[in-house]
């Protein structure tokens, strides 16, 4: 029997993630595999504009019994059930083998409130808000990672109940730790080695000390081949977002800077936050009208563990960091049916039907109207 010509959108293959060293297998056939399993009921789309139960609210008292404050655009509070505490904390106990290490944790966790009213998201708010909520990521970026003992922030969002929401008021969190968490050390750590031992000739931008750049090599690749069968969503001058050729969820998104290396939020232009806001604004209109629905999703600004120190002038190590966001949305073939990363996902590697390219053409196709703003 004769073999046939491999082909991407048919045959099952493997993809390899350089920023965590793993892989994620594509099973394009698969895309056709009828679904009797669960069904999430729809995302509410009628929210009142001030709910009186809602503990973001202006004005409204929250579970602790603490009260919100009145405010009129953001607001960053101290989280009342954080998952880490203050420092100093008590030291570890010996470990009872060398198989169970204990390391302690301190930190901080702060919500961010991106708006007053309980029925936006970042898909309805206008730029103007949405670079509020920008100026305030790096505001509390610099403010908590400027205090001692702290060793990173994480800025994140997680949207809709389906990705663990506790509430559908507009708010992201940060929290701030005494430790670089898994993830971004696996990244930090590719990037570093990537910088080290890459001697690429390209015209892609450089990172630190003109040393190659994983992520700036990857982005400059991928704007140049952008086409209609390509992975690029939408950019505008300078941010692109793009489904990764290494994506695990259905529709995917990695956001970043393609014109110049960013290590993080606080070395953004003016130009380059408005330029930021635009691309925001456009990805989570264009993940709401995929299904006509309040598109879930969980998204973390991964950068520099800290912003520079005060004062600093020129490189550091630290700057190898290049500014990107991460789009992690559960929904798969409707607005009730998700993806779940279960048995083989859990015992091997991630598994994907849909190929980042198919993903990817179809949110190209979306409009940057938002559907419930079409007459």
């Amino acid at each position: 029997m004769s073999k046939s010509q491999f082909d991407p959108a048919t045959h099952p293959h493997r993809r390899f993630n350089p920023l965590t060293n793993e892989h994620v297998l594509v099973s394009p056939h698969r895309n056709k595999r009828p679904w009797l399993g669960q069904v999430e009921p729809p995302q509410p789309s009628n929210l009142p504009q001030y709910d009186p139960n809602c503990y973001l609210c202006p004005g409204n008292t929250r579970a602790g019994g603490r009260k919100t404050d009145i405010y009129n655009d953001t607001l960053i509070f101290e989280n009342d059930f954080a998952a880490v505490l203050p420092p100093p904390g008590p030291a570890a106990p010996s470990a009872p083998h060398p198989l169970l290490q204990t390391e302690p944790v301190q930190g901080g966790c702060d919500v961010l409130i991106f708006h007053p009213r309980h029925d936006l998201t970042l898909a309805r708010l206008s730029l103007p808000d949405i670079r509020k909520v920008i100026d305030e990521w790096c505001k509390i970026y610099l403010q908590r990672g400027r205090e001692e003992g702290i060793a990173y922030v994480q800025i994140f969002e997680n949207k809709g109940a389906m990705m663990g929401c506790s509430n559908p008021h507009p708010h992201g969190q940060v929290w701030s730790l005494s430790i670089v968490p898994t993830l971004p050390a696996t990244e930090i750590k590719n990037l570093k080695n990537y910088a080290l031992t890459t001697t690429l000739e390209s015209s892609a931008p450089r990172g630190p000390y003109g040393r190659a750049c994983m992520l700036c090599e990857y982005v400059h690749f991928e704007v140049g081949v952008e086409s209609e069968s390509g992975r690029v969503v939408t950019k505008n001058e300078h941010w692109v977002a793009l489904v990764p050729w290494w994506a695990v969820w259905p529709f995917e998104i990695l956001l970043l800077p393609y014109k110049r290396h960013i290590s993080s939020i606080t070395s953004l232009t003016d130009e380059g936050k408005d330029s930021f806001a635009q691309i925001l604004s456009t990805v989570t209109k264009r993940y709401d009208n995929l299904f006509a629905c309040s598109f879930a999703y969980s998204m973390g600004i991964h950068q520099r563990p800290l912003p520079r120190p005060e004062g600093s002038e020129g490189e550091d190590e630290d700057d190898v960091a290049h500014l990107h966001l991460h789009f992690a949305p559960p929904l798969l073939r409707s607005a009730s049916v998700r993806k779940f990363l279960v048995g083989f996902e859990l015992m091997a590697e991630p598994q994907r039907d849909l190929t980042p390219e198919q993903a990817a053409q179809r949110l190209r196709s979306c409009s940057d109207v938002h559907y419930l703003d079409v007459d």
